[in-house]
């Protein structure tokens, strides 16, 4: 594939966005969210393209954000200064602005998740409309054990109080017959299916006239957006900055720059999930 960090190609109304950094596990660094933001303009700005597929090259959809980079843009950027959190909030912005790209565009997203979709990639598939994934896939949000909050805070507009208590209060992952149990995802099949799956929900929503499909989804997610959604997204946004500055969130960044891989199984290991143990998911 072109090593562009996004992919944008269209087939009838359906236009398909993909991830494109398979060898990271589409892990989310700057010029991967500007790639996807021009992949965004080019399906808005085309009339043919009614709804939009968003999957990611290789095993995963997205593995969250890239913890290297991140560890490396807290030393770089703040080294002895105070934090300040205002200047925080600005950076991470640039980031959540992106992901609510996908919520307030006028054409539905169809979400296409294999393998891991965790931390940053679950604001991206849980900003999304709809899900399908793979049965063997793993949804989760790992920072939630240290490092990091939901910024998008979709996980309670997505599943209520309880499952939404039950992931981040663990960062336990969930599988795709879960989260279609859940009434997060639509469909869960076989990993060698979904591709075919996602092309045919999204082919299926882009026979709708394009001013329909902005009513109904205009229509559903304006019942959301009342309930305090920007509010919230705040504060997630807050915390998260926050979780990354507390005495455990500093002593993670600290060991991932000298032994990333070493850091997650740390954090990870005595849960026996992700890429630890048995990957068992619950």
């Amino acid at each position: 594939m072109s090593d562009q960090p996004v992919l944008f190609e269209k087939e009838g109304a359906v236009g398909t966005i993909t991830l494109n950094r398979p060898h990271r596990l589409n892990t989310v660094v700057p010029e991967l969210i500007d790639s996807l933001n021009q992949a965004l303009d080019e399906a808005e700005a085309d009339d043919e393209v009614h709804a939009v597929r968003l999957r990611g090259a290789g095993s995963s959809f997205c593995a969250g954000y890239d913890i290297g980079w991140g560890a490396e843009v807290m030393a770089r950027n703040e080294g002895d200064e105070p934090w300040d959190p205002m200047l925080d909030l600005k950076f991470m912005r640039r980031y959540v602005d992106t992901y609510m790209r996908l919520w307030r565009s006028v054409k539905p997203v169809i979400a296409q998740v294999q393998g891991f979709c965790l931390g940053g990639g679950s604001d991206m598939a849980l900003c999304s409309d709809l899900i399908v994934c793979a049965d063997d896939c793993r949804i989760g949000y790992p920072p939630a054990r240290v490092w990091g909050s939901p910024t998008t805070a979709m996980w309670t507009y997505r599943l209520g109080l309880e499952r939404s208590k039950r992931m981040l209060l663990t960062g336990d992952p969930i599988d795709g017959p879960t989260a279609v149990d859940w009434g997060l995802a639509s469909d869960s099949v076989q990993a060698a299916d979904l591709d075919s799956t996602g092309a045919e929900l999204a082919a299926r929503v882009a026979r709708l006239p394009a001013n329909q499909l902005m009513m109904m989804k205009g229509l559903v997610n304006s019942i959301y957006e009342q309930m305090g959604m920007s509010s919230t997204q705040l504060i997630g946004t807050m915390m998260d900055g926050s979780a990354r500055h507390t005495p455990e969130g500093t002593r993670f960044s600290n060991k991932v720059m000298e032994d990333l891989p070493g850091t997650i199984v740390e954090r990870d290991g005595p849960f026996g999930d992700y890429a630890q143990g048995d990957r068992t998911a619950r």
